[in-house]
């Protein structure tokens, strides 16, 4: 008699190691993460780039243990909606899903900004307008076509990046070394400078600086693949944001060091100073060859923007959070959300034209720090209220995230927060307006 085994169900492989999971976060953040922001920092900061990155980790490294710890909870979700829905309230998680729709949105848009700046810089005859135009074409047409990138791909580009970074660095110290001879005191201003130093200045650096960080809640996305998740999703999130947080440290210290003269750079600099730097350091040789990395990162960066983004429009529309006929809708010829890709092709050329890469990094910001809050309380309130799991600093920690990631979304410029606050406003309305029509359909 045959005894024939009943099929069985594929599930994911628990296959990955905690080395997996930090390379996995390197590579969304990538290495060369403050080199865009670099220059839009320094003005903010006064120079003290360096201080912003440090005090923006130790913020994002609290938060990283709250994300990592709710990861145990939900380990499908890795979601900041869904930790702070079900620990906090619908409501709650609604407004964390729209921020966060509010940071996909804008930031394909900064990456078109800093493209289009790169390369006019490289081109200045082709008017900034075409750059942009071309660059949201591209973002848009690939998307429309649904390109992505694998993680094969992604890996040989986050090792490249990595080889990039140590020429920059060969290159810089070389000419600190053997032009600036700095001596003394010289080595710790990038650090603090009392001429320059202002804590309220800081923390708007600071505001802006966490965008380094932007991507490394990615690592809870893989709960179900790696080994022992209750350790190691909690350890891989912490030890990137340290592995990512001193590399950028020692980038931005070089890269400050090299200009010493002055922190402030003039509008049409601002956007890519670091490339300056690196033509002062290395000539045109390193000038192009970081335009030309930063500008490959950022086309990447705003492709896999927009591609989320038109996936999180598509999941609110088939959940009614927004019309479904417009935004709930899958091209059956593509199998991609066609209307979300186009609408955020015209939200990103539009944004891109209207916008300054330093408005839409704040924006964004405001946006993400809203998640970080969130999921900070939503920890304290499931281990300290809820959960019989008894870990250590159970208050203290998320507690913390929350104050320091409060203090320093609160130092956004007047006019991010003016504007963020109209897009929560727009979200509440359509919340209540769908809310409404669901009850009155009953």
């Amino acid at each position: 008699m045959s005894t024939d085994a009943a099929p069985t169900v594929p599930v994911l492989r628990r296959s990955l190691k905690l080395w997996h999971l930090i390379l996995y976060g390197i590579i969304i953040i990538q290495p060369t993460a403050p080199m865009s922001i670099y220059g839009v920092v320094s003005n903010a900061a006064r120079g003290h780039v360096v201080t912003t990155i440090l005090i923006a980790m130790v913020a994002m490294l609290l938060t990283a243990v709250s994300y990592g710890r709710m990861a145990r909870v939900y380990p499908s979700a890795g979601s900041a909606y869904t930790y702070v829905a079900q620990e906090l309230h619908p409501l709650a998680g609604y407004i964390v899903g729209w921020s966060m729709l509010m940071d996909y949105m804008l930031n394909p848009i900064i990456c078109a900004v800093w493209c289009s700046v790169a390369a006019q810089g490289m081109l200045p005859q082709i008017p900034y307008a075409a750059w942009v135009l071309a660059f949201v074409l591209v973002f848009t047409g690939l998307n429309l076509l649904g390109v992505q990138a694998s993680a094969r791909v992604n890996a040989l580009l986050a090792a490249g990046m990595g080889i990039v970074v140590a020429v920059f660095l060969a290159f810089a110290f070389h000419y600190i070394a053997t032009v600036l001879h700095p001596v003394g005191w010289a080595w710790l201003a990038p650090f603090y400078d009392p001429v320059t130093f202002s804590v309220s200045r800081i923390f708007h650096g600071t505001s802006i600086a966490v965008l380094t960080y932007i991507g490394f809640d990615g690592i809870s996305t893989m709960s179900e693949e790696v080994e022992n998740p209750r350790r190691n999703i909690m350890l891989g999130t912490v030890f990137t944001c340290v592995a990512i947080g001193l590399l950028s440290a020692v980038e931005v210290y070089a890269a400050q060091l090299a200009w010493p003269a002055g922190w402030h750079f003039p509008p049409a600099l601002v956007d890519t100073a670091f490339v300056h730097v690196g033509l002062r350091v290395g000539g045109r040789f390193l000038f192009f060859l970081l335009n030309l990395t930063l500008l490959v990162a950022n086309m990447g960066s705003g492709i896999a923007a927009q591609f989320g983004a038109a996936r999180l429009l598509y999941g609110m529309g088939r959940d009614n959070a927004l019309p479904k006929r417009i935004f709930g809708v899958i091209s059956p010829r593509t199998g991609i959300p066609r209307n979300n890709v186009l609408l955020l092709g015209g939200a990103t050329l539009a944004g891109a034209l209207l916008l300054s890469y330093e408005r839409g990094a704040e924006l964004l910001n405001f946006g993400a720090f809203i998640a970080f809050m969130c999921v900070n309380i939503a920890a304290l309130v499931h281990y300290r209220f809820r959960s019989k799991e008894k870990v250590r600093l159970a208050v203290t920690i998320p507690l913390l995230g929350f104050l320091i990631c409060g203090f320093i979304w609160l130092h956004l410029t007047r006019d991010a927060q003016v504007l963020g606050a109209g897009w929560i406003a727009i979200g509440l309305i359509l919340y209540f307006a769908m809310h409404r029509r669901r009850k009155s359909r009953r």
